[in-house]
């Protein structure tokens, strides 16, 4: 095939709409976003435009460092735990029969339509103190006593990783539905253990993936908002939630909206990342 640039109107059709989109729900409210962002506050909790830039400034602040910090350590931590749960269990997935693999993913689809609420209220009652796993312990002699498990950090991220578990396993299932296992093989026949044959052959072949994977995880993560409320303590809160924070209950319209850029700034070059990663995996 022979690829050429769209000469007529009609040929640039099918990427009209998607151009549209792009506009309307995007550059739009990105762009009031930033006006927002540098207008300044006046008391009663309203703004009036202006061009200042006291907001970003205000990111220098220990508070806003210390934040942003445990968002990125979070979010790191999160991808590190997701993919390290996920790539191994989509491996194994990948080499099982197609019934078994069909199965599988339904059920990873099914959890897919679970909102945040849900998970954040499901793992609430399943490290409660009440109805929580610790009851089983005790039943089984190992707790003398039912504890509260949440909320806590193991808690917030123990949520998070199970939010974000599914969406690695559908990322990562493509490449390793089309690795050749006769790789591996080979490495077997050479006298390579299955777990040095896995490190060795399967994880540096699919290197760009997992590093697209993880970045992909990692923006997940960055945007949460309800986990970090239900499942951790207010030093546990996370960006997301401290825009809502000042958007709404310190009416500090114009500092939210500083951060809201900040965050989609940083999202948009972790996917650019990502996409790069991509790029270099189909040019090799």
């Amino acid at each position: 095939m022979i690829r050429r640039a769209p000469r007529s109107l009609a040929e640039h059709a099918p990427i009209l709409f998607p151009a549209l989109m792009l506009v309307v729900f995007f550059v739009i409210p990105f762009s009031l976003m930033i006006a927002v962002s540098v207008a300044r506050r006046v008391p009663g909790g309203f703004y009036e435009p202006d061009l200042v830039f006291a907001n970003y400034e205000r990111f220098l602040t220990a508070f806003f460092g210390g934040v942003l910090a445990f968002s990125l350590e979070l979010a790191g931590l999160v991808a590190v735990l997701a993919v390290g749960i996920g790539f191994p269990f989509t491996y194994r997935l990948a080499r099982l029969p197609r019934a078994a693999q069909v199965r599988w993913l339904v059920f990873l689809l099914s959890i897919l339509s679970l909102s945040e609420v849900i998970i954040g209220f499901a793992w609430s009652t399943l490290l409660s103190r009440t109805a929580g796993i610790t009851n089983l312990f005790v039943a089984l002699g190992l707790m003398a006593e039912p504890q509260s498990l949440t909320p806590s950090f193991g808690a917030l991220l123990a949520g998070m990783v199970y939010q974000a578990f599914p969406y690695t396993v559908l990322v990562l299932y493509p490449a390793l539905a089309r690795f050749d296992p006769s790789l591996v093989e080979a490495a077997r026949t050479l006298g390579s253990s299955p777990l040095r044959a896995f490190f060795t052959v399967v994880v540096p072949a699919l290197r760009s993936t997992i590093a697209a994977t993880l970045i992909m995880a990692f923006v997940f993560a960055l945007g949460s908002y309800l986990l970090p409320q239900l499942l951790g303590r207010p030093q546990h809160w996370t960006l997301s939630v401290l825009i809502t924070d000042q958007a709404i209950y310190q009416s500090n319209m114009p500092f939210a909206a500083a951060m809201a850029v900040f965050l989609v700034l940083v999202s948009l070059a972790l996917v650019a990342l990502a996409l790069l990663a991509g790029r270099r995996r189909e040019e090799a």
